[in-house]
């Protein structure tokens, strides 16, 4: 089978912080960062109740328009764009609390500005790009992600806690391992943008780093 040289439907990219990082921030970021977390969760409809659904808590799951998507794909054939819209939306300030919790950025989340956290999902022509049945066992296509992810999340940990102290003594962010927790974000976005927004029936690529356009 022909390899499909066109660009995976969903990206993310976070710019790398070119300067000194705020080390009093970062020293007290897990304070900083609880107002925004209770605001993501009472928009994405997460509680603190759900502690254990760790996905949906950091992604917004909750939040997503999923069913009424999946139904609409499956009987209409349509996918109306503001639903489209606000699961963009959703994800991108999932995303953006994201990069600030894993000390990637210095910038306070925003509900609404992109800022450095930079997320492309291409709206689908559901006719043409979207089989009607595949949204009910996507979900469950994905499970080799999710089995990879465990590990790779708590590698992400690992790294953010290393990151940590180096932000602290040096004021970076040692940039290997900022390309792996970005890389780490974008294979998960992926995974979402597949499973849960239906944006693209293409199978998330099992890769962190790539090369420009890939």
């Amino acid at each position: 089978m022909a390899k499909d040289p066109s660009p995976y439907p969903v990206d993310l990219v976070i710019d790398y912080p070119d300067h000194p990082l705020n080390r009093l921030t970062t020293a007290f970021r897990i304070i900083l960062v609880i107002p925004i977390v209770i605001i993501l969760m009472l928009v994405s409809g997460s509680t603190p109740s759900q502690h254990d659904e760790a996905f949906r808590a950091v992604y917004g799951a909750g939040g997503i328009i999923f069913l009424p998507a999946l139904l609409m794909i499956l009987f209409r054939g349509k996918y109306p764009r503001w639903w489209f819209d606000w699961n963009t939306a959703l994800l991108g300030f999932s995303l953006r609390v994201s990069a600030y919790m894993a000390f990637l950025r210095d910038e306070y989340p925003s509900a609404e500005e992109n800022q450095s956290v930079h997320l492309t999902i291409a709206y689908p022509d559901v006719k043409a790009d979207l089989k009607r049945g595949l949204p009910i066992v996507k979900w469950f296509l994905a499970i080799p992600h999710y089995v990879v992810l465990i590990g790779l999340v708590i590698a992400v940990i690992v790294c953010s806690i290393i990151a940590w102290f180096a932000i602290l003594f040096t004021g970076r962010y040692p940039r290997s391992l900022f390309n792996f927790v970005v890389g780490v974000l974008r294979w998960q976005t992926r995974i979402i943008a597949y499973a849960f927004l239906l944006t693209t029936d293409r199978y998330p690529p099992f890769k962190l780093l790539e090369a420009p356009g890939a």
